[in-house]
């Protein structure tokens, strides 16, 4: 997390998390995801994403954002490094909603989300838990809960049971791909 001296790591006790199998979709969101309104791609504007998830993290009362210019920087190399991925929803050619994180043997990373159409992020974020689900992944890391992502389904658990679910999910061997 970007702060003013540079980059920090953060670990939050509580930890927040999405159980892989306690997604809630609603019947709305499902109708969405099942009309096929947004097509979804990965890792095809991936700088795009996490440049949307930071305009959307701005504060008009607090011009800074979490996600600064070091940290675009440092997850585009890990990107290019094929570490960190996107999960996008497009409409047409326009992208209008996606997601970003980092992928560790059987744990990904979210990091930051965003949407510039109605549920078009909540759809981005059913295809990566399906993406996850389908590849053997283990673990989904929110760090932190919000009520948005309560209503998705993020839990928090003590930060001595993310670090065992940690451990076991990095013993697993996943390829986002």
């Amino acid at each position: 997390m970007a702060v003013e001296r540079g980059i920090q790591w953060f670990s939050p006790d509580p930890r927040g998390i999405f159980p892989l199998d306690g997604l809630r979709v609603s019947k709305r969101l499902a109708r969405t995801v099942r009309q096929g309104r947004f097509r979804i791609e990965v890792d095809r504007a991936f700088v795009e994403v996490i440049r949307a998830c930071a305009a959307a993290e701005r504060d008009p009362d607090d011009p800074g954002t979490w996600i600064s210019e070091e940290i675009i920087e440092s997850y585009t190399a890990l990107h290019a490094h094929g570490i960190a991925h996107s999960v996008e929803a497009w409409d047409g050619e326009r992208l209008v909603g996606g997601l970003y994180g980092v992928a560790l043997r059987g744990a990904f990373f979210g990091e930051s989300m965003f949407h510039r159409e109605h549920d078009a992020s909540k759809v981005a974020l059913v295809a990566l838990v399906d993406r996850l689900r389908q590849r053997g992944y283990a673990l989904l890391d929110t760090q932190w809960t919000t009520p948005h992502l309560e209503s998705l389904g993020a839990i928090d658990i003590p930060r001595k049971e993310y670090l065992r679910r940690l451990e076991r999910a990095l013993k697993i061997d996943c390829d986002f791909g």
